[in-house]
């Protein structure tokens, strides 16, 4: 069975290699990795020349002009082969058996009468090149936990079909295009199951860029364009503004947030969410 992995990359080429060697270096050998080189300049695509004439299984696009990532993986996608498809980023890496054990729990799923709409696992987070904790997902999760919290991650192991049919990446949004997709996924197909083992390296190591007021604005305008998406009634808007104020993006709610939390009706556990958030800084 042919799986397909799709990265989109710019200006990474360190990590990139480790994330192309994690994927070709899987026990499921029956597979292709589509990378989209968005625009780098530090000798991407001289490297996946090079690389893709010694392993046909890689695939790659030089673009000259940069166009974001979720463009990138919706050209992947859409150039993609395999009947399943998952993601990995550039800064990320595959434990050797990822993909094979994806496909052996997909199918037992439904040998048990179970229609996954996605498979997710646990993963192993990396702060500055050192394997800090493990994660501790829930089981399964339908697209209103989604609203709650992204507890899915970055990264979804489906049929290609479900990628399709959802609509794939939204490009006009700004930040939570993975959300967003997600909840589409779950939407439409139903629930989405927990491969209990940790089988990817996911780098969480501190970013500058992660309370900048650009930073701010974009995750801002992401919560509202979800919100509209996918809100069905006022506790869901909550719960969206609550995910924007996360310690993970570390944004401080403003008078004005209140304001707008308050309004859309009294919830007393996420009253005080939100006040940790408020007072986080202070």
């Amino acid at each position: 069975m042919l799986v397909s992995v799709y990265t989109p990359t710019k200006n990474r080429l360190d990590l990139l290699i480790k994330a192309i060697d994690s994927v070709l270096g899987q026990t499921h050998q029956d597979i292709e990795m589509i990378v989209i080189n968005d625009g780098s300049t530090d000798g991407t695509a001289a490297y996946l020349e090079e690389r893709a004439q010694k392993d046909h299984r890689l695939r790659f696009v030089n673009k000259t002009i940069s166009e974001g990532a979720p463009k990138a993986r919706n050209m992947a996608i859409t150039m993609a082969k395999g009947e399943f498809i998952t993601g990995l980023d550039d800064d990320d890496a595959f434990q050797p058996n990822r993909v094979e054990a994806f496909i052996a729990y997909w199918q037992l799923l439904k040998n048990l009468g179970l229609q996954p709409a996605c498979l997710y696992s646990q993963d192993i987070i990396v702060k500055n090149g050192i394997a800090d904790v493990g994660t501790h997902k829930k089981g399964s999760i339908t697209y209103r936990d989604m609203i709650e919290f992204n507890y899915i991650g970055n990264q979804i192991f489906a049929p290609k079909q479900y990628f399709v049919e959802a609509g794939l990446f939204d490009e006009q949004l700004p930040a939570w295009q993975d959300m967003d997709m997600f909840i589409r996924v779950l939407k439409k197909f139903g629930t989405a199951y927990l491969l209990d083992i940790p089988t990817q390296l996911y780098d969480d190591s501190p970013r500058t860029d992660r309370i900048s007021i650009k930073s701010a604005m974009k995750i801002r305008s992401a919560c509202n364009a979800l919100t509209s998406k996918h809100a069905e009634n006022a506790r869901h808007k909550q719960q969206f503004m609550l995910q924007m104020f996360s310690k993970f993006y570390g944004i401080r709610p403003t008078i004005k947030d209140w304001w707008i939390f308050m309004k859309l009706g009294v919830w007393p556990k996420g009253m005080a969410t939100l006040l940790r958030a408020t007072t986080r800084f202070s």
